[in-house]
C-alpha cells in the first residue's frame, strides 16, 4: 500500500492561491493560526494531502477548504480552484452603513450665498 502523497502545507496554501507569497502562508502557520482535520499545526512544513480540511483566516473570514489534489506549480486561477473544495459557510449580507444624504461639503459658491443671506449677521 503506498501511503498518501503529502505536500508542505505554506507550499499548498500558497499553490492554491489563498496567499500571495509563500512567506505570508509561512508566517500564518507558524503564529499557530491553521487546523488541519480540526488538530492546531504550528509548523510550515507539516504535510497535508488530498481529503485533509484546513481551517485558516483569511482577511475577515475564516475559510474551510477540503484538499481534493496536489500541485506541481502555482498556476492560474482557474487551476488554483481544483486543488480545494470551499466549505466555508456562507456569511449572512449586512447592510451597508447608511450614507450621509446631503451634498456633500458645500462649494465656494455656496458659502458666498450663505454670507450674503444670512439675517444674523450684521455687516
Amino acid at each position: 500500500m503506498d501511503p498518501k502523497p503529502t505536500m508542505r502545507a505554506d507550499k499548498w496554501l500558497w499553490h492554491a492561491r489563498f496567499f500571495k507569497t509563500r512567506g505570508l502562508a509561512t508566517k500564518l502557520i507558524s503564529a499557530g493560526h491553521l487546523r488541519v482535520n480540526s488538530e492546531k499545526v504550528a509548523k510550515p512544513a507539516h504535510g497535508v494531502g488530498p481529503g485533509d480540511v484546513l481551517t485558516f483566516p483569511q482577511g475577515r473570514r475564516i475559510r474551510v477548504v477540503r484538499i481534493t489534489s496536489l500541485s506541481d506549480r502555482r498556476g492560474p486561477v482557474p487551476e488554483a480552484q481544483t486543488l480545494y473544495e470551499d466549505l466555508t459557510p456562507e456569511e449572512e449580507k449586512r447592510p451597508q452603513a447608511p450614507r450621509f444624504e446631503g451634498k456633500g461639503r458645500p462649494s465656494g459658491k455656496d458659502r458666498r450665498n450663505a454670507r450674503l443671506y444670512d439675517p444674523t449677521r450684521l455687516d
